[in-house]
């Protein structure tokens, strides 16, 4: 299957957004990065008639870089509250109406009066979005954080029509991960029946390797939901 029809087939992107999913605890694993920097859930709708596509991501839509508000930039240099409406739930509509339209009024007052009105508008966004999705807000996050190699990969794909590279990414990290997990658990294998602690040492290779897999079986096989994934059973977790 190429890339174009890939990005058509539907069950082919509830998979690639599991995987990403998936791939993100890995990278966390592997890289040495915050956990929260590399869980991201792929989802696209369309904003109005742009056919925008968007990436939904844990300590990323809370940035002051990020795309929720990039888009409430471009609501209020254009006058048009649309372009975050996607953003929030239809129950918290009106707040962001009354909100967007005190930021435009206020806005008017001066350039002090207008980096407060806006600031007070990006907030009320994303806590709003946020807690839409079931996060909780913890304040607007500064521009130009490192969010690891995954994130921004997904947000360059969809600029460029093409998953190429974020699959070849996710699958070169997943793939070390997998070799480096198996050859420490194959390696200890084999320890003499006296020997205590060789077999401890042996578990201790032998538990990773079995979570790190069965980790990313179960991201990989279950819908990614919002901010926060969908709880499975534990039939067959190996403590």
């Amino acid at each position: 299957m190429n890339a174009k029809a890939l990005m058509n087939s539907r069950s082919a992107l509830v998979a690639l957004a599991a995987i990403l999913y998936a791939a993100g605890h890995s990278l966390a694993q592997l890289l040495g990065l915050d956990a929260s920097a590399t869980n991201f859930f792929v989802h696209s709708p369309g904003i109005g008639g742009s056919g925008l596509l968007l990436v939904w991501a844990v300590g990323h839509c809370d940035g002051l870089d990020g795309p929720v508000v990039q888009l409430a930039r471009k609501a209020l240099e254009s006058g048009n509250v649309n372009h975050v409406l996607p953003w929030v739930q239809d129950s918290d509509e009106t707040e962001i109406r009354k909100a967007f339209d005190h930021a435009v009024s206020v806005r008017k007052l001066g350039p002090e009066a207008q980096a407060l009105a806006d600031r007070h508008f990006f907030e009320t966004l994303v806590r709003l979005h946020r807690a839409g999705e079931g996060a909780p807000f913890t304040g607007l996050k500064p521009a130009g954080r490192d969010l690891g190699p995954a994130i921004p990969a997904a947000d360059k794909a969809l600029e460029d029509g093409s998953i190429d590279k974020v699959f070849k990414l996710l699958s070169d990290a997943i793939r070390e991960g997998l070799y480096r997990h198996f050859h420490d658990a194959s390696s200890r294998r084999g320890f003499a029946l006296d020997d205590v602690k060789a077999g401890r040492e042996s578990i201790e290779a032998y538990v990773p390797y079995i979570h790190y897999v069965e980790r990313l079986w179960k991201n990989a096989t279950t819908p990614a939901h919002g901010h926060h994934p969908e709880q499975i059973g534990r039939a067959g977790h190996v403590d």
